[in-house]
């Protein structure tokens, strides 16, 4: 009785040890940190109260910007410009952009209102 509680207990500890230190799965790569993945965008949102004003470092192609309900009130195609303005309807707390830029990149952002 005694040898099958000491068996019993061995195959426990060689099976935990055994688990512990095996890998299960290739990890693969090595993710990415939070500041690794993290770009700096090429323009800025700058706000003064319901005017916003987007500067960039490449001339804007096109903008255009809608609200929650999907209302579209900024629609600009071949802006051919670094910055444009345009004003928030004022029951708005918050709207979307689509901003693309010379060659073809697109950015998408949520500007939120106070």
């Amino acid at each position: 009785m005694m040898y099958l509680t000491i068996r019993k207990c061995a195959a426990v500890v060689i099976f935990t040890l055994v688990a512990g230190v095996s890998v299960a799965q290739d990890p693969g790569p090595k993710t990415k940190s939070a500041t690794e993945t993290s770009t700096t965008k090429p323009f800025r949102i700058l706000t003064n109260g319901y005017r916003i004003t987007i500067q960039s470092n490449k001339n804007i192609s096109s903008l255009i910007v809608w609200t929650a309900s999907g209302d579209r009130f900024v629609e600009q195609n071949n802006v051919q410009a670094s910055s444009y303005n345009f004003v928030i309807p004022s029951k708005e707390k918050y709207v979307f952009m689509m901003l693309e830029l010379e060659g073809g990149k697109r950015y998408t952002e949520k500007i939120g209102m106070r």
